[in-house]
């Protein structure tokens, strides 16, 4: 299936979704593209609030508040997923979890590529809208899916290994 299929399917069967990723044998080029397109689209789901910022305060210029974004989102973003897979992968397996360290990390970089479209809609609603009660509900919304689709691909990759 192509990115865009297995991005929606992610929405109705997350679980079949990272079973056929994984089916493929462990594949670190892969879970790095992954992390890596997953971090490029939060980049750019902030665009219209730094855009918004910028103008709204010219102390600040865009290109500045870009550069700080860029380091934050592409550089220090897939550390700390890293990182964060890592310590799941370990309270996986302390609570009897099967998979391995590569299952835990595809897990966590699709659950964050599959929620690119609703990032990028929450970015264009804190662009157009501000920082107001519509970006704030839509923010725990997008967080609710991820962690839904996470924790639901990552009991997936310790089902069975």
């Amino acid at each position: 299936m192509s990115i865009v299929d297995d991005i929606l399917a992610s929405y109705r069967r997350p679980r079949q979704v990272i079973a056929r990723k994984l089916a493929d044998g462990p594949r670190e080029d892969r879970a790095l593209a992954t992390v890596m397109g997953a971090c490029a689209m939060a980049f750019v789901a902030q665009w219209p609030s730094l855009s918004r910022a910028a103008a709204l305060d010219p102390s600040v210029p865009l290109q500045a508040r870009m550069g700080a974004a860029l380091l934050a989102s592409v550089f220090l973003l897939p550390l700390i997923l890293y990182a964060l897979s890592l310590i799941s992968h370990g309270v996986a397996r302390s609570v009897g979890g099967r998979g391995s360290a590569f299952a835990s990390r595809m897990a966590l970089f699709w659950a964050m590529l599959a929620i690119a479209p609703l990032m990028l809609l929450h970015g264009l609603t804190r662009g157009f809208l501000g920082d107001g009660l519509q970006a704030g509900v839509l923010g725990v919304l997008v967080l609710a899916v991820f962690l839904w689709m996470w924790l639901s691909m990552l009991m997936q990759a310790h089902r069975g290994a």
